[in-house]
């Protein structure tokens, strides 16, 4: 992995790319796991804006989402970033049934005009962080809700209404 790799996270709900912050958090890692988030903050942010564009009216935005980013990188507790949406992540190399599952996950969102923020994990590496031993997986909202198989649309559906917070279909 190089210094340009792209990580995707969230900031204000919104995703973006950010290039180079892996080699940077593992840069950090070591002498910085003990500090305060102040002084994390400050570090990330001089190091990531000489590959990235981060706007001068975003800055307190991306600093915290740095934090949050660094914390969970090293297994630290961390305030988590809720901006009320659904968030979806499939799981899986890219397999016929790991393709299966984004694909009827996409129809029953355009059924039940669901809208969520859906990321396919094809990365090994990335999925092995999870702990999830079988693909495909799904996780809703951080909960993991199939492992190992293509769950039924019906089934799909309920969890989608669960997390939108309406009463389910049966």
């Amino acid at each position: 992995m190089g210094q340009d790799d792209v990580i995707q996270i969230k900031v204000d709900g919104h995703g973006v790319g950010i290039i180079g912050l892996k080699t940077v958090m593992e840069d950090m890692a070591e002498e910085y796991a003990g500090r305060s988030d102040k002084e994390v903050e400050t570090e990330l942010l001089s190091r990531l804006r000489r590959k990235n564009y981060i706007p001068d009216s975003a800055t307190e935005s991306y600093k915290r989402t740095f934090v949050r980013e660094f914390r969970k990188f090293l297994g630290q507790p961390f305030e988590d970033d809720s901006s009320g949406g659904i968030e979806i992540k499939v799981l899986g190399p890219g397999c016929a049934q790991c393709d299966r599952l984004e694909k009827e996950l996409m129809e029953v969102m355009a059924e039940t005009n669901v809208v969520a923020d859906v990321e396919h994990i094809r990365d090994i590496k990335e999925i092995g962080k999870y702990g999830i031993m079988g693909t495909p997986a799904l996780l809703i909202n951080g909960d993991v809700k199939s492992v190992g198989s293509v769950p039924p649309k019906r089934k799909l559906m309920e969890w989608l209404t669960e997390a939108k917070g309406g009463t389910s279909w049966k």
